[in-house]
């Protein structure tokens, strides 16, 4: 069948184009799209062409196979509902809505174990939020908060909300955000941020550094850095103690800024953490199976209440101007979607 996906076909220009889809074969599903989110972060950065051509897209997905050289296509946040199966064993699929890591199509065949059936209750555009928020637990898991500490979140886009969100909810310290957009700021103290500063502004980061500082205390505990930027991550390093760890969830792409790793840095025993959702520090592995860190990313979606981040809709054939939306970071733009029909 012939089927309409977004396509990549060159830096910041996509489109909506017909493609041919083969009837799902055993083990495969047949998925009706509902709606689909465009992640700002990782979407936005693929979109202006700053990631490698030959970079594989992700090996770890079956529709995200190959690589980023046009045209191609990119998206792992999709819901929709069973419309057919591949083999007789699967008819109990039929019907049921799932999430599904796939690109940003109207049908979809999909290998069952790359799909998850929502739970009772589950609305689909809360289920959007179900990669963003595996991210957001990863990065608590990697950044190990303890009762009292002063831990600061840079980025307050919806990995870095999320995030926020669930350390609100611990004893903390201190819960401090940056973020150069307002509206963000304002959503993350909502979220559980007890003080939300602008990075862009040097007095804001002057003062924060000297309260951080201030008689005898020894600044922050713990840093997680989502912000994209890179500048972000040597003001996490200036204000981070001794001791102290940086979680990185950022991708940065083919970006460069110069990085900081001078007398601060190495005299202060500071550590930094690369954080991201493929896999899990080995550690936990032994008691964090998927299952149950998937089903603790459900619990905490409801929790929040996540599809409230929704800001913006948008029908598949609107795809540029969504994009652009995104990546221009305009006030009010937080979560933009896609919606089927």
């Amino acid at each position: 069948m012939r089927v309409q996906a977004v396509c990549h076909v060159a830096p910041k220009s996509v489109a909506v184009q017909e493609i041919d889809l083969p009837a799902p074969r055993t083990g495969e599903l047949l998925i009706k799209a509902l709606c689909s989110a465009i992640s700002p972060g990782t979407e936005s950065l693929i979109f202006r062409g700053e990631v490698p051509e030959d970079l594989p897209r992700d090996t770890s997905i079956g529709s995200l196979q190959g690589n980023f050289s046009y045209p191609f296509r990119y998206g792992y946040a999709l819901v929709g509902e069973v419309a057919a199966v591949g083999a007789d064993e699967d008819r109990d699929w039929l019907g049921r809505r799932v999430f599904a890591y796939h690109p940003h199509q109207n049908y979809a065949v999909v290998d069952k174990k790359d799909c998850l059936v929502l739970p009772e209750g589950v609305p689909a555009e809360r289920a959007l939020f179900l990669a963003n928020m595996e991210s957001a637990l990863n990065l608590v898991f990697d950044a190990a908060p303890l009762p009292g500490e002063r831990i600061m979140v840079f980025g307050q886009g919806i990995v870095g909300l999320l995030t926020t969100a669930v350390l609100g909810r611990f004893p903390l310290g201190e819960l401090i955000t940056a973020d150069p957009l307002a509206f963000r700021r304002q959503k993350s103290t909502e979220m559980g941020a007890a003080l939300a500063i602008n990075p862009a502004v040097k007095r804001e980061v002057a003062a924060l550094k000297e309260c951080l500082f201030y008689d005898g205390a020894d600044g922050l505990d713990a840093a997680i850095e989502v912000s994209g930027n890179q500048t972000a991550l040597n003001q996490a390093v200036e204000l981070t103690g001794f001791a102290g760890r940086i979680v990185i969830g950022s991708w940065y792409g083919q970006s460069e800024a110069p990085l900081d790793l001078g007398g601060h840095f190495h005299r202060r025993r500071i550590r930094l953490i690369s954080s991201q959702v493929s896999t899990i520090d080995p550690r936990l592995c032994g008691r964090w199976s998927k299952k149950r860190r998937l089903d603790l990313a459900w619990e905490w979606l409801a929790e929040i209440r996540a599809e409230r981040l929704i800001t913006h809709h948008f029908a598949p054939s609107a795809c540029q101007e969504a994009f652009e939306l995104v990546d221009s970071k305009r006030a009010g733009v937080l979560q933009p979607i896609f919606e089927y029909t």
